[in-house]
């Protein structure tokens, strides 16, 4: 928190999406890129001016990461994309023999790959998996199966994966070796009931783990060690994934989502869907851009 600041989350910006999810902070535009999956958008938020531009996407769109120059990499159902100039191209295609999965989440490891997840889109079958895309190849990771996998996130010195099974309510970890590839995934902490269910994670310059809260009114934390640190209170249920932005890295934004909620519940939450942002005195960690 700066300056003795309560992390006490703030509309950012009034969008009400579906399902807003994978925020990432561009440092070189200064900008935070997300999406609203099950609203094929693809947002850009600018702080400094409080503007929001938006780009009808492929399919559902699960994530967004900024690559080096003007170019975005952007995982949408059928497989990873490349958008530039207003345009998108497949460049490979993950699990076409599964047309009911779609890609979920996704981050960029230190060595520059980027490790995804997919999901069943009817978020019913146990056909998602974890996936590293690097240079033209992408290669099927470990462990497998889930119904909807999310994340993964980095430890800071990459040393340390941390997915997350969303149905089993569980935070797994799992050692990369050096051949860039996870260990033997171990439990690292699980959601009790009456918390929601465990939505994207990111990990701060501490290696505390924040998970989202679908559900569960919060963004979770947690020590490297798994030891539960506390959640931060939102005045809607479905929290999705935050993300470090701003020149320091210590101002933190929140996606969240509508999906799910009934008439009643979203005339108690009219800022569901909306973009939170709060303050934070532990920066977060610089994304890194994909050599992918």
């Amino acid at each position: 928190m700066r300056a003795g600041a309560e992390m006490i989350p703030q509309v950012a910006c009034k969008l009400g999406a579906m399902l807003g999810e994978g925020p990432v902070w561009d440092a070189a535009r200064g900008c935070l890129w997300f999406v609203d999956i099950k609203g094929h958008k693809l947002h850009r938020f600018d702080p400094a001016s409080g503007t929001l531009n938006t780009v009808k996407a492929p399919e559902e769109p699960g994530w967004v990461i900024p690559l080096a120059g003007a170019a975005l990499l952007v995982g949408a159902k059928a497989g990873v994309h490349r958008f530039e100039e207003d345009a998108f191209a497949l460049l490979h295609a993950v699990e076409p023999d599964l047309p009911g999965n779609r890609l979920n989440d996704a981050a960029v490891h230190p060595d520059g790959s980027v490790w995804l997840g997919t999901m069943d889109n009817a978020e019913e079958a146990p056909s998602g998996g974890y996936y590293r895309f690097h240079g033209s190849a992408c290669t099927a990771l470990s462990p497998q199966p889930m119904v909807i996998t999310n994340g993964p996130a980095f430890s800071p010195d990459g040393g340390t994966v941390y997915l997350v099974d969303t149905l089993e309510r569980v935070i797994l970890s799992a050692s990369v070796g050096a051949d860039g590839h996870p260990g033997e995934a171990r439990l690292f902490a699980r959601i009790p009931d009456g918390m929601g269910y465990p939505d994207g994670p990111v990990v701060d310059s501490a290696g505390t783990v924040w998970v989202g809260l679908f559900g569960g009114w919060g963004v979770a934390r947690f020590a490297p060690d798994g030891t539960f640190l506390g959640r931060v209170e939102f005045p809607v249920a479905n929290v999705t994934k935050i993300a470090f932005g701003g020149p320091d890295l210590t101002t933190v934004y929140a996606t969240t989502a509508r999906k799910g909620l009934s008439a009643d519940e979203l005339a108690a939450q009219p800022h569901a869907g909306d973009l939170f942002t709060f303050a934070v005195d532990v920066p977060g960690l610089a994304p890194g851009y994909p050599t992918a």
